[in-house]
């Protein structure tokens, strides 16, 4: 069974992507989460890394048409549950590919690496949307609470990045779509995530990913219910611990006015209180001042001055 991440990855993929500025942010932010920069007799390159075979074959096809750049090698690694799948690009055009994605740049046929996410790369709309898919196909992971499990956790949405500056600036983005994340580093990398079913729902909305956002919005609505309902369990049981705490307090009350004074002693009025209290120990309140054709708040008054009663004689 796919995983809720492998959805995500899955519908974003499904995604044309015509315009080649969108293109190359998607591809630059991937290359900041799943990739790595190689260094080789003086060339510049990248490979990037998946295990998902639909990113895979997105940024392969991306790179040998949409970016007219070949990759050189392919490689796969067996020890993990999941292969995943390296793809190497290095060669005469990796070098300007890269300043392209404003990677690296530099004056004089020099080159440096840039550690922020350059504005005329995100410079439009849509350009910055294509920034955050690609960011997520190369180190996004959403979990998910199980259902039929109570929990108020379990919501996870994270991006991990390899480095803080990119990271930072990538928040700064989100912001621009009503989207705050937090920062957290782990390790030698850096995760931007978000923990609020609601946040994530609008990260999904943004990224174009209707069928996951339906799936998301419908077990949200399906734990809502399933809490709810266990509150307003914890609520009755509750209530019915405190019945019966006050119905034994008031049953002992009674029973040591009848071992001194006896409750032959009482004003009618609370005699009634008192005899129909032993007559059912369980009854609630309300139902015992319905048997009494009295109001709640006029039995509770009765009932007070029982106990008060009581504590009198007990101190004597």
């Amino acid at each position: 069974m796919k995983s809720f991440t492998e959805e995500i990855k899955n519908e974003i993929t499904a995604q044309s992507v015509e315009d080649r500025a969108c293109r190359l942010a998607m591809l630059s932010a991937f290359v900041r989460t799943g990739g790595s920069i190689l260094l080789r007799d003086g060339k510049f390159g990248f490979e990037l890394v998946t295990e998902n075979e639909q990113t895979a074959e997105f940024f392969t096809d991306m790179l040998e048409n949409g970016l007219s750049m070949p990759f050189s090698g392919v490689s796969f690694e067996y020890k993990s549950e999941k292969n995943k799948m390296t793809f190497e690009c290095l060669n005469d055009s990796s070098d300007r590919l890269l300043k392209e994605l404003h990677i690296i740049g530099g004056e004089n046929g020099g080159n440096s690496f840039i550690t922020e996410i350059d504005d005329a790369l995100v410079a439009n709309k849509k350009c910055r949307l294509s920034y955050l898919k690609g960011a997520f196909l190369g180190g996004g992971c959403c979990t998910l609470p199980e259902e039929n499990i109570y929990s108020r956790t379990g919501y996870h949405f994270e991006i991990v990045f390899n480095q803080r500056n990119i990271a930072n600036d990538f928040c700064d983005l989100l912001c621009g779509f009503e989207i705050l994340a937090k920062l957290v580093a782990r390790k030698d990398t850096t995760v931007v995530y978000v923990k609020s079913k609601e946040v994530i729902s609008d990260v999904l909305n943004a990224m174009s990913c209707r069928k996951c956002l339906s799936k998301l919005n419908k077990l949200v609505e399906r734990k809502d219910r399933q809490n709810n309902a266990n509150r307003v369990n914890n609520c009755s049981v509750s209530n019915i611990d405190k019945t019966v705490t006050a119905s034994v307090k008031q049953v002992q009350a009674i029973e040591v006015i009848s071992q001194t004074i006896g409750l032959q002693a009482l004003e009618k009025p609370i005699f009634d209180v008192a005899a129909c209290r032993l007559a059912d120990k369980n009854a609630s309140m309300q139902e015992l001042a319905a048997r009494l054709g009295i109001s709640k708040s006029c039995i509770n008054h009765r009932m007070r001055k029982i106990l008060e009663l009581a504590r009198t004689l007990s101190q004597d």
